[in-house]
């Protein structure tokens, strides 16, 4: 009988955004489950979208026995702070510990571009202290985000790891299968050693050109399993997450394979292609009224909704989503009165709206003052608060179900929630970070994603995946915010002279 330990621990660490992840946050259970342990985490986990529930399906359907441990979690911020990270790590290990001569192999569910106040590599630490229970003959396997800033640390620690080869990351699941394919090639009596190689691109990719939905990231999505075929190696590309003060910051290719020399001539060929589209990955964006107004533009001719993404404060980056540019934006151009009802903003965090919107009830008329003026990643204020006469729309719990591409089977709880009225926009008001990146988080208060003429996401490229098939076009603004859409804004101190912080 196989017996595997499985734990999971997501977090994607902006080091310039202005809220850190406390052990609250893990357990608030809003966008990500709350933090479970045991046979309690493979019931909270197993319904959904992430890896660790691919991975729980695959491994019973191989006839394994899951030993469960932790499941962490939580929203996109700055870093993780040291008694969070540690009372996350300490029950996995006490588990591992005694778990420690029972079981054959260790799966994790990692995001890979953790950083704690204490630790610049989170995910490299762990590793090390878990191979420090169980020695360094038990195989360990990983996801990783297609975010991961994957360090030498990491791939040191771990036998191999599978990267998601999606954003929006639609392929959770199948990166599980691909993880778990891989750990019982380890598990086989006569499993060959195996090599990993790896690559470091000197240059940062931002976050909004790695859609692999668009050029160039999607034609190298499509080269890499051909270039796997040609060289009979596992081939891996972590773009990296380019808004982490760390040295370790930036995207890496990677392989595995019995053949050593195979595996350092696939990751050299890969590397090489990413390499020569580097100039195909420069950012273009737009201004808040810019947009606005290219967007109000296109309206005027489509039989579908004008999609702008308000990428700088993108909750699944390490913004609070909550704050203002965009609405500002959308009242200056007029835009309600031009299309009154059909213009859209969400999710905008503001639990302290959100809760008078509720007490008034719906269908009231009050005075709000909407959103925050937050510092923004170059240190500057964003945009001011925005108070106006609103009329309170919809109102709901903030539990909702999606279906999405990339989240179906999960649920969120975002604590009150209104939908209001300001000048004809209507604005989506939440309790709790969650990026717009399903059609469900428009419909549970009331709006038809398809039926309107412009939507603002605070989102990056997430939204892809559920509103691209329903969107006449899309346009990404860049409102101030704390997510830098391009990483040369940054005021890097720990980025290696030699990364260029353009492609």
């Amino acid at each position: 009988m196989t017996r595997i330990f499985i734990a999971g621990f997501q977090h994607e660490t902006n080091t310039f955004a202005p809220s850190k992840a406390d052990w609250a946050a893990f357990n608030r259970g809003s966008s990500y489950p709350a933090f479970a342990r045991g046979d309690a985490m493979v019931d909270l986990i197993a319904p959904g979208s992430l890896p660790l529930a691919g991975f729980i399906t695959t491994a019973r359907e191989r006839g394994w026995t899951l030993l469960p441990s932790v499941w962490a979690g939580a929203t996109p911020s700055a870093q993780v702070t040291e008694d969070a990270f540690e009372r996350i790590a300490g029950p996995l290990l006490e588990d591992l510990r005694a778990a420690a001569g029972t079981i054959d192999g260790i799966f994790l569910d990692l995001h890979g571009a953790a950083v704690a106040e204490h630790l610049d590599d989170a995910e490299g630490e762990l590793l090390e202290r878990i191979r420090g229970v169980v020695g360094p003959q038990l195989p360990i396997v990983a996801t990783l985000d297609l975010h991961a800033n994957v360090s030498e640390r990491m791939l040191r620690q771990a036998n191999a790891f599978a990267v998601y080869r999606t954003y929006p990351h639609i392929d959770m699941h199948e990166c599980a299968r691909r993880a778990a394919e891989t750990l019982a090639q380890l598990l086989a009596p006569d499993a060959p050693t195996l090599h990993t190689r790896s690559q470091r691109l000197p240059f940062l990719l931002p976050l909004n050109t790695q859609c692999t939905l668009l050029e160039p990231a999607a034609g190298l999505m499509r080269l890499l399993p051909a270039l796997e075929a040609e060289h009979g190696v596992q081939l891996e590309f972590a773009m990296g997450f380019p808004a982490a003060d760390i040295a370790d910051c930036g995207p890496v290719v990677f392989g595995h394979g019995s053949d050593a020399q195979a595996v350092q001539r696939g990751v050299r060929a890969l590397a090489d292609a990413v390499s020569a589209r580097r100039a195909d990955f420069a950012l273009q964006l737009l201004g808040p009224r810019e947009a606005v107004r290219e967007a109000l533009q296109r309206a005027e001719a489509a039989i579908a909704p004008v999609v702008i993404a308000d990428t700088q404060d993108n909750p699944g980056a390490g913004g609070d989503s909550n704050t203002t540019g965009m609405l500002h934006a959308l009242l200056a151009e007029r835009s309600g009165q031009r299309h009154p009802g059909r213009i859209a903003l969400g999710l905008l965090v503001d639990p302290e709206a959100a809760a008078a919107a509720h007490a008034a009830g719906a269908g009231a008329r009050l005075t709000l003052s909407l959103g925050r003026s937050v510092a923004g990643y170059d240190g500057r204020p964003t945009d001011d608060p925005l108070t106006r006469e609103v009329i309170v729309r919809a109102l709901s719990d903030g539990t909702i179900a999606l279906h999405g591409p990339m989240t179906a089977g999960n649920t969120v709880r975002l604590g009150p929630c209104a939908r209001i009225e300001v000048d004809g926009v209507q604005v989506l008001l939440s309790s709790a970070k969650c990026q717009l990146l399903d059609l469900d988080l428009c419909r549970f208060l009331g709006i038809e994603p398809a039926e309107m003429a412009l939507i603002v996401v605070k989102s990056s490229v997430h939204f892809r995946a559920a509103f691209a098939p329903i969107a006449a076009s899309i346009l990404v603004a860049k409102a101030p915010g704390p997510m830098a859409a391009d990483p040369a804004d940054l005021p890097w101190t720990k980025l290696p002279p030699s990364t260029a912080r353009r492609p």
